[in-house]
């Protein structure tokens, strides 16, 4: 879909394998897309196959993709990264399940030449002061966000869907020079 000579990227909002809660974004030349993976359908397979038809090169994900720097020798917080602090995010390990299959697909993603980027969709929002109705009136969001990022092919049905498109956002001012890098390269970072 996309030509190998410039990039094309899709922000991802990363839900358990098989609750139907994982949804991707991506533009399409016109419009925003989202695509939901289904429930009981396997996540990470879903987000492998279509990542491979859309030619994706660089994926942005919302769900924590590396430990604490403990874990590497470094300092001597069991629950943190540096990013989650400053930016007040849960703990990695509190989602271990989750962090361990983020971990799996970013590097099976690498092996296929797709650059995969960490980031925080509730902390864009407030970077970006678009936090006015954000988890609270996803209508009203919504079109706050459809505002901001210009023309949604569908209509947004779910907060899941929202970060997906914020995840996109993420993408799109990373690719353009404009994101927020925050932690430390060696431990993980966080771009907004």
């Amino acid at each position: 879909m996309s030509p190998s000579s410039r990039p094309f990227h899709v922000g991802i909002d990363y839900g358990s394998k098989l609750a139907g809660t994982t949804c991707l974004c991506y533009h399409d030349g016109k419009k925003l897309r989202i695509e939901q993976s289904l429930r009981k359908q396997d996540a990470d397979a879903f987000l492998q196959k279509r990542l491979q038809e859309l030619l994706a090169t660089h994926v942005f994900i919302d769900a924590p993709l590396s430990l604490p720097g403990v874990y590497r020798g470094k300092g001597d917080d069991y629950f943190y990264r540096q990013a989650d602090r400053e930016l007040h995010a849960m703990s990695p390990m509190f989602l271990g399940g989750l962090l361990a299959r983020a971990m799996r697909l970013k590097s099976l993603l690498e092996l296929s030449g797709i650059m995969v980027v960490e980031v925080y969709p509730a902390a864009l929002i407030k970077t970006l002061g678009w936090n006015t109705f954000y988890k609270k009136d996803i209508r009203a969001f919504g079109q706050q966000l459809k505002k901001q990022t210009g023309a949604i092919h569908t209509p947004l049905k779910n907060w899941h869907q929202i970060d997906s498109v914020l995840a996109w956002t993420s993408g799109d001012r990373f690719l353009k020079g404009n994101s927020i890098a925050i932690g430390e390269l060696d431990e993980g970072i966080i771009c907004l």
